[in-house]
C-alpha cells in the first residue's frame, strides 16, 4: 500500500489488563507501514499493569487527561459559538459534565494532532474518550472514527453528538450492530462495519498436541478475566464445589484483578472462595502477562468462562487459538463467536450446575475436547485474527478520505 497513513489511536486508561487486543492491533498497523500515535486518557491503576510490553507502550503513549484550565478556557472559548449551549440542553446535564471534563484533553488531542499532522484519530471506547475525539474535531481536529465494544448504555451520555461527527465507526457483533441501528438509526455514520477484535495466531499456537484430562489426574480449568460479578467467577468457584462434591477432582487457575488493583472485588470472590472450602483447589493469579496466559492455556485441559455478559470475549478467542476446548455463557454475542457443540460448549449464565455439568461431560470424552480444540482453532484463523482489524480500519480511513 503506497499511501502510509499517520493515525491517533485512542484507548481509554491504556495500557490495561485487557489491552493486549490493541497492542496486536497496533503492531499490525505499524507492520503495514502506517505510522500510529499512541493516545489515552489516562495511565490504570498501578496493579493493573501486567503485560512485558506495557513499559514500551507506556513511554510512546500521550496522556491527555490532566484538567488544565487553560486549554479547557481555550476550547469553550471556540465551541461557545458552534452551539454548545444547545448541544448540552440537548443531550442532557451529564453530557454537560462530560463535556466539563474533556475540554482540555480535546484541545490537547486537537494541538498534537495538528502538531504531528495526523490523518485520522480512531477510538476504541463510545464513553469520553469518544467525547474527547468529537469535540477535538469541532475544534479544527481531524476525522476521527468509533470501535463499539459493550452495550451502548455502559459508555454514558451523549451518543448522538459522538456517533454523529463519526466519519465511521465499527461494532465488534451483529447483536451490537443491530441494538445501535434499534437506539438510534438517524444518529449512524454512513458506514458502520461489524469487525470483531482478534487475536495473534501466530503466537497462539500450540508447541505440543493437546493432551485431554486423564483418568485418576485432576482436571485443569483456566479462566482469564477481570474480576467483576459479571464475570461470573463466583458462579465458576460454585461449580468446582459442585465436582469436587460428585467425587470429580478439579484445579482451578483464574487470571484477571479488578479495576481497584486487587481492592476491590476480589476481596468477596476470596470470601466466597473460603465459604467454599476451595483454597487448596482454585488459586487467583493477578493480572498476568500475555506470556504467561499462553503458557496456562497450554496447561490446561479445558478454559471456562462463565460472564453474565460478554460482548463478544478475546479470552475465548486466546483459548481457542490454542487449540484448547471453551466452555462458555451463552450471553450476550459469545454465539457470534463459540458455535455450541462445534467449536466449543455454552450453558446458560448465572447456572454453576449447568457449568458443573459441561465440564464433567467433557472431561468424560476427550474425543469431544480434542474436536472442540481442532475447531475451535480453526475458527479463530479464519474470522478473527488480530490483522483482519487492521486491515478494515485502514481500508475505512482511506474510503472516508476518498468521500471527503
Amino acid at each position: 500500500m503506497s499511501h502510509k497513513l499517520r493515525i491517533g489511536y485512542v484507548v481509554p486508561q491504556f495500557p490495561g489488563q485487557t489491552h493486549i487486543f490493541f497492542w496486536r492491533e497496533v503492531r499490525a498497523l505499524e507492520a503495514m507501514g502506517h505510522q500510529v500515535h499512541l493516545l489515552s486518557t489516562r495511565m490504570p491503576p498501578t496493579g493493573l499493569i501486567a503485560h512485558d510490553w506495557s513499559d514500551d507502550a507506556i513511554a510512546r503513549t500521550t496522556y491527555l487527561g490532566d484538567r488544565r484550565p487553560l486549554p479547557a478556557l481555550r476550547a469553550l472559548g471556540s465551541l461557545l459559538p458552534q452551539g454548545l449551549p444547545l448541544w448540552i440542553a440537548r443531550e442532557g446535564v451529564g453530557f454537560g459534565r462530560d463535556v466539563a471534563l474533556t475540554l482540555a484533553a480535546a484541545q490537547a488531542l486537537t494541538d498534537h494532532a495538528a502538531q504531528h499532522q495526523l490523518d485520522h484519530v480512531h477510538v476504541h471506547s463510545c464513553g469520553r474518550a469518544a467525547l474527547i475525539a468529537a469535540l477535538a474535531r469541532r475544534l479544527g481536529g481531524p476525522r476521527y472514527s468509533l470501535t463499539l465494544h459493550g452495550p451502548l448504555p455502559d459508555y454514558g451520555p451523549g451518543q448522538r453528538f459522538k456517533w454523529q461527527g463519526a466519519a465511521f465507526a465499527t461494532v465488534i457483533t451483529r447483536k451490537l450492530l443491530a441494538e445501535m441501528q434499534e437506539a438510534m438509526p438517524d444518529a449512524l455514520p454512513e458506514r458502520v462495519v461489524v469487525r470483531p477484535m482478534g487475536v495473534d495466531v501466530d503466537m497462539l499456537t500450540r508447541d505440543t498436541p493437546y493432551l485431554g484430562p486423564e483418568k485418576g489426574r485432576p482436571i485443569r480449568l483456566f479462566s482469564c478475566g477481570r474480576l467483576n460479578v459479571v464475570k461470573g467467577h463466583q458462579d465458576l468457584m460454585s461449580a468446582v464445589r459442585q465436582l469436587l462434591d460428585q467425587g470429580v477432582d478439579v484445579r482451578l487457575e483464574i487470571a484477571g484483578e479488578d479495576d481497584a488493583g486487587g481492592e476491590g472485588y476480589r476481596k468477596e470472590l476470596e470470601a466466597h472462595l473460603r465459604k467454599l472450602r476451595l483454597q487448596d483447589h482454585v488459586k487467583l493469579l493477578g493480572a498476568i502477562d500475555a506470556g504467561a496466559v499462553r503458557a496456562k492455556l497450554m496447561a490446561c485441559h479445558v478454559f471456562v468462562l462463565a460472564s453474565w455478559h460478554e460482548p463478544l470475549g478475546v479470552a475465548y478467542m486466546e483459548a481457542m487459538a490454542c487449540g484448547v476446548p471453551a466452555i462458555g455463557t451463552d450471553a450476550g454475542g459469545v454465539r457470534e463467536l463459540i458455535d455450541d457443540g462445534h467449536t466449543g460448549k455454552l450453558v446458560p449464565p448465572k447456572d454453576p450446575t449447568a457449568l458443573a455439568r459441561a465440564i464433567r461431560e467433557l472431561a468424560q470424552n476427550p474425543e469431544s475436547a480434542l474436536r472442540f480444540g481442532e475447531a475451535g482453532r480453526a475458527c479463530i484463523e479464519a474470522n478473527f485474527r488480530a490483522s483482519l482489524g487492521a486491515e478494515t480500519l485502514v481500508s475505512e480511513i482511506l474510503a472516508a478520505q476518498e468521500r471527503g
